[in-house]
């Protein structure tokens, strides 16, 4: 994401606020709110990469596998 596409998002829900959008305007909206939550997505995605758990038997699990044990119980 750019600052170009960051800075229409914050163009367009400012006019929406003040005037309203028109429907293309609102697709437009639309689109790149799906392109800025799929990168938010994938970078904290990244970040639970990163993030380990300690087991309560002290052993050191990556925080996927551990959530994904969690859950299966």
């Amino acid at each position: 994401m750019n600052k170009s596409m960051l800075n229409r998002i914050n163009e367009l829900a400012k006019k929406k606020r003040e005037h309203g959008l028109t429907p293309e305007e609102q697709a437009e909206q639309k689109k790149l709110y799906k392109i800025y939550l799929g990168e938010i997505r994938t970078q904290f995605d990244r970040t639970l990469d990163n993030v380990s758990i300690k087991e309560k038997d002290g052993s050191v699990a990556p925080f996927k596998s551990a959530y994904t044990k969690k859950d299966k119980k």
